[in-house]
């Protein structure tokens, strides 16, 4: 490709809108335009960046066994409203009507679909197992789309599912996925974790996200530097304190607190740890009479320590909490606990509530909580003397660095990271709502084992460019760039030698199947530096006439701090060593 021929469209300014680096930067560099919030041209830059990377995915889901297909962007209401999901999945699913007044969804993904495609052609064990991939177009309607394509409404998804007899034959599946999913982000070449992720309403511990790491990740990624462990922060568990609980030395004191309501602002009041205090989270789950109203509400206390914070995820898998909760209203709390949020603790209450306590909260001793009464906590308090035993001791929290890891290997740390592919054991979720079922050895009916596995395509880019970037600009991957070397002559439209050197290197890298682009725009030398650095290309040539005098050209890894003389001779051996390390 020749520079002259292709759309170079760089920004010296990002827009005001973009919040991101990896949105400032695709802007910059020509990849993205915006059409409207959260939906995007992918210019000609951009796109050469998504084609690569779907190279890659296809090759290995093809290699792994699994066979493409592609599904409707527009798909039929009638199979979401077989699952329920219809109604259930909220504003996120654009709902949209025909001429005829007939429902119809824009897919955010395609269970449904690929459900009712096997359920009509798999009859028989025989033709198990299958797996049905797509690379297509997705719409989620995000309420506040942001962050250029890695939180867009419109983006371009790899979704894969598995169709199995049993359960083992669909964990072998699994397998399968999880290690293509490997060999795809080893090939990206972008530094991430594969960590265990939590399996939401369906159980199970198969659930795997694949989550490149990045400063400016959304996502918190828990992992032990002596082990493999690695898991999401809602899936990573607290462990048990080793230690028992100490004896009772204070005794129960109620001690003015005016205006420190947070424990943070008590401790420093008290001078005393934030470890030593414990805070009060007033959750409620609706009760629900035979006429599936709401009749009432049953109350819930959480107690953690003071520099704990709660883990939503665990807390929705306590005995009682399965089926959802919410915080309590000013007025339940008030009517149980007597007191405005701030001053909330165990003791007192005006109501009885369920006490859920935290591992570590239920093994301290001398602890400090709200008192129920506005300006005042409760110092001293400790279990049994003062308050029962907790009814529910469970871990509720979320891990913090220095927690020792579950696997007992060392202790925990924490880098953020952003999610970009997830693996998922389904199970007969699926196929139980659609009766999808096939005939096993004895003809009896039996419904298949699923399981789906999902790529970012649009959103891997850009969490590229969040790992990968500097002051200059994009740093790519060799794998994604979009292009791999670009070379650049100086003055090239006033010397015949750099033309016709340029035109040879160039010659000869593209017999040799480089991705190369030749920049023959005749732009200074600063201008033409600054497009390839902002876009990001790894390699870089540069040749003019005092070089080729000396019979030198230079080449410059994008990392690079300077570029480096080489024999015009050698050039193409000395690129060929760069794009094989």
């Amino acid at each position: 490709m020749k520079a002259s021929q292709f759309l170079i469209s760089t920004l010296k300014e990002a827009p005001a809108d973009a919040e991101v680096v990896s949105h400032k930067l695709m802007t910059r560099a020509g990849m993205i335009k915006k059409l409207g919030a959260g939906i995007y041209n992918y210019m000609p830059m951009g796109l050469r960046v998504i084609r690569k990377v779907e190279a890659i995915v296809r090759e290995e889901m093809n290699r792994a066994g699994a066979i493409e297909m592609t599904m409707p962007v527009v798909q039929p209401a009638e199979l979401w409203q077989e699952t329920g999901r219809f109604e259930k999945m909220g504003p996120e699913l654009l709902r949209i009507k025909d001429r005829h007044g007939r429902d119809f969804v824009i897919q955010p993904t395609s269970e449904e679909v690929v459900t009712d495609v096997v359920r009509q052609e798999v009859r028989s064990y025989k033709q198990l197992p299958k797996n049905f991939y797509q690379i297509q177009t997705k719409f989620r309607d995000e309420r506040r789309p942001r962050f250029g394509l890695m939180r867009g409404r419109e983006f371009i998804m790899k979704d894969a599912y598995s169709f199995d007899r049993d359960g083992v034959s669909a964990k072998a599946s699994y397998q399968v996925m999880a290690a293509a999913y490997r060999k795809i982000f080893d090939r990206f070449g972008l530094t991430y974790r594969a960590v265990a992720a939590d399996s939401g309403a369906i159980g199970g511990d198969l659930s795997e996200e694949f989550q490149v790491i990045a400063a400016t990740g959304e996502d918190a990624i828990v992992y032990c530097p002596q082990s493999d462990y690695a898991a999401n922060i809602e899936k990573a568990e607290a462990r048990a304190p080793s230690h028992a609980r100490s004896a009772a030395s204070q005794a129960l004191s109620k001690t003015a607190t005016p205006g420190k309501s947070t424990c943070e602002d008590v401790a420093a009041l008290l001078n005393v740890p934030l470890s030593t205090t414990v805070k009060s989270l007033v959750l409620a789950t609706d009760v629900m009479n035979e006429a599936g109203e709401i009749a009432g509400s049953k109350i819930w206390l959480l107690l953690l320590r003071g520099d704990h914070d709660m883990n939503e995820v665990k807390v929705g898998k306590l005995p009682g909490m399965e089926g959802g909760f919410r915080f309590a209203t000013i007025a339940e709390i008030e009517d149980h606990f007597g007191c405005k949020p701030g001053y909330l603790g165990p003791l007192n209450l005006k109501k009885p509530v369920h006490v859920v306590a935290d591992r570590e909260v239920a093994v301290m001793a001398d602890w400090i909580c709200g008192a129920n009464e506005e300006d005042f906590h409760i110092t001293g308090v400790n279990w049994g003397r003062d308050l029962p035993e907790p009814a529910l001791v469970a871990d509720i929290r979320n891990v913090v660095a220095g927690d020792p890891s579950p696997d007992g290997a060392g202790v925990l740390a924490i880098e953020r990271g952003i999610e970009v592919g997830h693996v998922f054991y389904l199970g007969t979720k699926y196929s139980k709502a659609m009766n999808a079922t096939f005939l096993d050895e004895t003809g009896k009916p039996q419904f298949l084992e699923m399981g789906c596995y999902g790529i970012g395509v649009t959103r891997l880019p850009a969490a590229a460019i969040e790992q990968n970037h500097d002051e200059r600009g994009i740093i790519w991957p060799d794998a994604i760039a979009p292009f791999t070397v670009v070379i650049c002559p100086i003055g090239m439209d006033r010397s015949d030698a750099v033309k016709a050197e340029a035109d040879r290197i160039y010659a000869a890298l593209l017999a040799d199947g480089v991705d190369v682009i030749l920049d023959d725009r005749g732009e200074r030398p600063g201008a033409m530096f600054a497009d390839w650095e902002l876009i990001g290309v790894p390699h870089r040539i540069t040749l003019g006439d005092k070089g080729l005098k000396e019979g030198q050209v230079e080449y410059q890894h994008r990392r690079d701090a300077a570029a480096t003389k080489v024999a015009v001779a050698d050039i193409l051996t000395h690129l060929a060593s760069r794009l094989a390390v």
